[in-house]
């Protein structure tokens, strides 16, 4: 099994633009995460795109596993203290009406480590103002413990297991570029 990170789109009746979300799930493929997604944002169920996706097992240095919970022994769920954290920064440039994100993944011991890795970003530092919505300063939109963001089912039956790898080793993949679900249906 592997965890998957996602960034959704579509535009929900009734809006004028594209709206984005990011999805975590935990399955074999991609593919196998479509009836998720749907539940997800029922609101685009059936009629949202993959601007994003990527494979998460490695992350800063650390291999992330996903452990069946029927194969852990009790005390290896809370095992490591490192935990992984979505961050999601936010940014404007001038002249520019947009509003634009940086979206990363960070292993860190707690929400205020994690923070700190992310303000260490290169994004943090090359955009105008970073901001949390509706007061101008320096702080992240968002930032969640991954396991928080994974369905309920997906917590109950799996283990995020976070191990610092002995050699330097870089960050999964990206997979960018407009993707339909029905084309991603249609791969063997």
């Amino acid at each position: 099994m592997e965890l998957f990170m996602v960034v959704l789109g579509g535009k929900p009746e009734g809006r004028h633009t594209e709206q984005h979300d990011v999805f975590f799930g935990i399955a074999e493929t991609l593919k196998d995460l479509v009836p998720e997604m749907n539940r997800f944002w029922p609101e685009l169920a059936d009629r949202m795109h993959i601007d994003s996706w990527r494979k998460v097992s490695q992350v800063q240095n650390y291999h992330i596993a996903v452990v069946p919970k029927s194969k852990l022994k009790p005390e290896t769920e809370e095992s490591s203290s490192n935990k992984l954290f979505f961050v999601n920064l936010g940014g404007y440039k001038p002249e520019d009406m947009e509003e634009y994100h940086y979206k990363q993944l960070v292993v860190a011991n707690s929400l205020a480590e994690a923070t700190k890795i992310a303000k260490a970003s290169t994004f943090w530092k090359h955009h105008n103002s970073s901001h949390i919505d509706d007061k101008y300063g320096i702080d992240v939109d968002d930032i969640y413990e991954i396991q928080d963001l994974l369905d309920a089912h997906f917590k109950s039956n799996y283990h995020l297991a976070i191990v610092r790898s002995e050699d330097d080793v870089a960050d999964d993949k990206l997979e960018i570029g407009y993707l339909k679900i029905s084309k991603l249906l249609s791969w063997d």
